[in-house]
């Protein structure tokens, strides 16, 4: 049986499968990704990421993502900081500074290393945008809750609320809202009495998740409109804490924390998987 290399690793919880793509090809990214992500027959996760060598001279590497429901998404932070840990941990890279090109732009990865371990990463997510046609209609009213729409190469939605804990049942309707013709990443946010921002994310075709990069940066963004908190401000998600600085100088929004390895495995290719409804064997790193 044909049998795929991968690696889990999570950022703050938020985990995905990664597969080395110049070394292994998969043919049918989507329907594996939904067959893999399958957390009770398969190896469980947010989704699936391929790492490959980057086509363009402007980047070292190149990420494609896609989702648990097999959608592609434009970008992850917390799986570019993961790549970024796999990349220079797994000898692919020496560099420290990694150019990484997604669907919405080449993103710089900075690696803090310590005895050749990457503690964390700091991405440059770029500028937010706050208008997009293709992304919000905001005429199409919003009923559910007044939030802030945010762009961090992929589309969020944040409301600021007492419940943050509203996240699975109005998530779910938000997320296919008529107002974002690409449905939406909807976060729910509350700053709390020490400055911290404790959100909880629904991400566009995962559900709701431990973590979310953009959606940690929309959020900080969205505090600042708000008057709530200055341009460097710590997210606190269901599985961690990302801090963010959305910088004047620059207007990029730069993102910081961990990842880390979950273990190695082997997965049968996605033609195996679906004809003889075969599961995974993992060894733990």
């Amino acid at each position: 049986m044909n049998k795929v290399p991968f690696t889990k690793m999570h950022g703050c919880g938020n985990d995905y499968i990664y597969v080395n793509a110049m070394l292994h090809h998969i043919p049918d990214p989507q329907a594996t990704a939904i067959a893999w992500s399958d957390r009770h027959k398969g190896i469980g996760s947010d989704g699936l990421v391929l790492i490959d060598a980057s086509p363009v001279p402007e980047a070292d590497f190149c990420m494609r993502i896609f989702n648990a429901d097999g959608s592609e998404a434009m970008m992850c932070g917390n799986a570019s900081r993961c790549i970024g840990k796999y990349l220079y941990e797994r000898g692919l890279t020496d560099k420290a500074v990694i150019r990484l090109l997604t669907l919405s732009g080449v993103k710089t990865l900075q690696l803090h290393i310590v005895n050749n371990i990457v503690e964390s990463v700091t991405v440059d997510m770029g500028a937010p945008v706050f208008e997009d046609e293709n992304l919000f209609v905001e005429a199409r009213g919003l009923k559910e809750g007044k939030g802030t729409f945010v762009s961090m190469g992929n589309p969020h939605y944040v409301i600021f609320t007492d419940d943050v804990d509203q996240v699975g049942e109005t998530g779910r309707i938000l997320e296919f809202h008529p107002a974002f013709p690409q449905r939406c990443n909807i976060e729910f946010a509350r700053v709390e009495a020490d400055g911290t921002i404790r959100t909880r994310v629904w991400e566009r075709g995962s559900g709701i998740t431990q973590a979310c990069g953009t959606g940690a940066c929309a959020t900080a963004v969205a505090a600042v409109l708000a008057g709530k908190v200055g341009r460097k401000s710590s997210i606190v998600m269901d599985g961690g804490t990302l801090n963010i600085e959305w910088r004047e100088q620059d207007n990029h929004v730069y993102m910081t924390g961990p990842a880390a390895f979950v273990f190695d495995g082997e997965a049968a290719s996605f033609a195996a998987t679906v004809s003889q409804h075969r599961g995974t064997a993992g060894t733990p790193l």
